[in-house]
């Protein structure tokens, strides 16, 4: 299984990137995802809210959110959103909030 390695933080992930163990997901390794499948530096506070909507969506739902739900619960653009993710909601947000690749993805 691929895996990332950072620091001496090691988190398996499949061959899509998305995380094999989506419950060890932590901000920290939210920073290194976002550095390692986006080519995001610093997460910044509106990639935080996007994170913690989705997050917290897929907590109480067992899904990640529709894009135009995403975009009305955080007041962004889709255009913004892919500014911030540049892979998209569903792929890069995704991944950087530690949650399985969501059904529909390609």
């Amino acid at each position: 299984m691929p895996s990332i390695e950072k620091d001496g933080t090691l988190i398996r992930v499949n061959d899509e990137g998305f995380m094999a163990c989506p419950e060890e997901w932590t901000p920290r390794i939210a920073g290194i995802l976002a550095k390692a499948e986006e080519n995001i530096d610093t997460l910044t506070e509106e990639h935080w809210a996007i994170v913690n909507f989705i997050r917290a969506h897929y907590e109480e739902n067992g899904l990640a959110p529709m894009v135009r739900k995403m975009c009305q619960n955080t007041g962004f653009s889709l255009k913004k959103i892919y500014e911030l993710f540049p892979s998209g909601p569903a792929k890069g947000a995704c991944k950087v909030a530690g949650l399985p690749k969501p059904d529909g993805c390609v």
